[in-house]
């Protein structure tokens, strides 16, 4: 089949390619004429072509023979040959002699030449339509990268000079103030300098729910705004915004070819020439072998020969099918970075995933509170949470967005005690809050339970007398214990966690999660190191998860980098081969399954091809199969190869 290289400027929405929009006036749309005017060529030749093989099968008029009967099926020939000549002309010009062009015009005037004109009207006809079935399966596969394109912002109201003016994005700079009314999209990636906002962030992660953020999130370019008008102080230029970043890494996996699209091609160079001279072979030889040689005969089976020869189910199948993947993928919140990570992730036996902000949400929130002190829970973390407001540590974070009821205290002459903990004065009390080593270094007991603890502890002491202590974790996400489960029923065999986080809570995590091994504590060299070490095992395919600067030497190490795109670095994001845009680990189960459909269907697309091509070959070249057959074994098996790759768009990933 016709080649056709995909690129995104071709498929803007018209209002940036220039197009007029819907008036109110009942007119065609450029679209509806453009795909008639596609039509209208096949049309036109099926039409001449039925009524020329009924005119002929019903001899109904005699003056249809000789010369009227030629011009008549060169009339029909011309709507759908005259492209595929023009083609194979131009590639002859560029030196490419042996294109699936040049097959197709040799085999179809061939049989102009020995007065087969229905048979070689038909064979391009049916080339014609496959193309048509071809570009409606592609348009279907780039659906997904034409909605990406379709949510770009064409326009930002940006505050200059005390009013709100629209602009177009890339004009916006980093820190200006924007607004965004409801039922628009965001144009830039910022903070929310709104109280709080419900964001639609479909276009971006996959994912249909309403997100709420609050005042100082982030939120992303691309995301619409559902509820009320925000503000939002710009973090990144247009053209480092999340949206931007996808389609350029869409565009970019249109571009990286699979191991096997790439053999198929170089495959395809080599077998067409080896074609076109075994025809010319079955065309002459038999003369120095047959007694009873009719060059006619012997012609028209080599035609034969040509058109079942004809690499278009190949050619075409192959790459649609990788398409589809890449489409179904990014449908589902997943953005590979080339056709050839799709083949990799099938191959993948090894799982290493980081912990923070991969399988926990990287939020660290009280878990426990337990007070010992003579006041009510309620007070005891009042004076907890005055300390810790002169701080600005996670841990500190998480302990003031603790409610409690009535006035908060306030703390006086805070002072902070290096890698222990902070001291000041709350009330007229002497406060201590921090680690173990604080509170022995002012000779306050602790309590020897507190050794057992593996999350994060922060001892509180009153006066010289041990008043409580609040553990902190990292929330799992929702679908941690999931996302492992559907990993080992995807077959990989084993599941490692490394983290930089203390060892002991790594090792909680991974045994609440079921994880075969883990190890925390770790350097980013200390995980590269780990992750060589597994490469250098026989037979392993290992893919790291990770969302931070720190994983990003090990997203590169891997056979496979994946990538955590909404809460992940830029840098993570740029290493790695695969972006999972809601941060969803469950989604890299779904990454496997949807890697291995796609080079499942791209394999039966070649066997397909294969073996239908072999057995019409070997009947054309005996005289058994007609020009019909031909036809069927290339377009036939193309339009099939093409069904079978548009399957993994109407497949259901959930």
């Amino acid at each position: 089949m016709r080649k056709k290289k995909v690129y995104l400027r071709d498929l803007e929405p018209d209002s940036e390619k220039g197009h007029s929009h819907d008036d109110g006036h009942n007119h065609s749309s450029p679209e509806s004429v453009s795909r008639l005017k596609t039509y209208i060529p096949a049309i036109i030749s099926f039409i001449m072509l039925i009524v020329g093989i009924a005119i002929d099968y019903l001899d109904a008029l005699p003056f249809f023979e000789g010369w009227v009967r030629i011009i008549w099926y060169t009339i029909a020939y011309i709507p759908v040959g005259f492209p595929v000549i023009r083609e194979g002309w131009n590639s002859i010009k560029n030196g490419d002699f042996f294109t699936e062009f040049f097959l197709m015009s040799i085999a179809t005037l061939g049989a102009f030449a020995i007065g087969e004109y229905p048979e070689g009207v038909a064979v391009m006809l049916f080339y014609a339509v496959g193309e048509l079935f071809q570009q409606a399966a592609v348009n279907r596969a780039k659906g997904n990268i034409k909605a990406l394109l379709d949510v770009r912002p064409n326009e930002a109201l940006v505050n200059r000079n005390g009013d709100f003016i629209s602009v177009s994005p890339e004009t916006v700079e980093i820190g200006e103030k924007i607004q965004v009314r409801v039922g628009e999209k965001v144009p830039l990636d910022g903070i929310l300098l709104s109280d709080k906002g419900s964001i639609n962030t479909a276009a971006l992660t996959g994912e249909s729910k309403p997100d709420t953020v609050q005042k100082g999130a982030s939120v992303f370019a691309g995301s619409i705004n559902l509820d009320g008008v925000v503000e939002i102080e710009t973090t990144k230029e247009f053209k480092d915004t999340s949206i931007a970043r996808i389609l350029d890494m869409v565009q970019n996996a249109t571009a990286r070819k699979s191991k096997t699209e790439l053999f198929i091609r170089k495959f395809a160079r080599v077998y067409t020439p080896i074609v076109v001279f075994l025809a010319i072979g079955l065309t002459l030889l038999p003369y120095f072998f047959v007694d009873d040689y009719v060059f006619r005969d012997w012609l028209y089976r080599a035609l034969i020969f040509l058109v079942i020869s004809c690499p278009c189910a190949l050619v075409i199948s192959i790459p649609l099918g990788y398409f589809g993947g890449l489409g179904a993928a990014s449908r589902s919140g997943i953005l590979f970075k080339g056709a050839s990570f799709l083949d990799t992730m099938t191959k993948v036996n090894t799982v290493v995933m980081d912990k923070t902000g991969t399988v926990t949400k990287g939020v660290f929130k009280i878990k426990e509170v337990v007070n010992e002190s003579a006041y009510e829970k309620a007070d005891f973390m009042k004076y907890l949470m005055a300390m810790e407001e002169q701080s600005t540590h996670p841990i500190a974070k998480a302990i003031m967005e603790y409610k409690a009821e009535g006035a908060y205290y306030v703390a006086s002459e805070v002072s902070e005690i290096a890698g222990k903990g902070l001291k000041g004065t709350v009330n007229g009390k002497t406060l201590l809050a921090g680690n173990k080593a604080l509170m022995t270094s002012n000779a306050i007991a602790v309590p020897s339970e507190t050794d057992t603890i593996v999350e994060s502890i922060i001892m509180v002491g009153i006066d010289g007398k041990f008043a409580g202590y609040v553990t902190i974790a990292d929330e799992l996400k929702e679908d941690a214990h999931q996302a492992i489960m559907k990993i080992r029923e995807s077959g990989i065999s084993k599941i490692i966690m490394l983290s930089g986080d203390k060892d002991s809570i790594t090792q909680q995590v991974a045994k609440e999660l079921g994880i075969d091994w883990a190890k925390g504590g770790l350097l980013p060299e200390d995980k590269l190191s780990e992750v060589e070490k597994l490469k250098a095992e026989p037979d392993t395919k290992v893919a790291f998860i990770g969302d931070g600067i720190n994983d990003a030497p090990v997203l590169a190490a891997s056979d496979v980098g994946i990538a955590m795109g909404g809460l992940g670095s830029d840098v993570a994001i740029e290493t790695a081969d695969i972006i999972i845009q809601n941060d969803q680990p469950s989604r890299i189960a779904l990454a496997i399954k949807i890697g291995r459909s796609t080079r499942r269907i791209v394999w039966q697309n070649i066997a397909l091809a294969f073996g239908i091509k072999i057995i019409v070959l070997i009947l054309g070249a005996g005289g058994l199969a007609t020009m019909w057959e031909a036809v069927f074994a290339d377009v036939g098996v193309a339009l099939l190869a093409i069904l079978n790759a548009v399957r993994l768009q109407r497949m259901n990933w959930s």
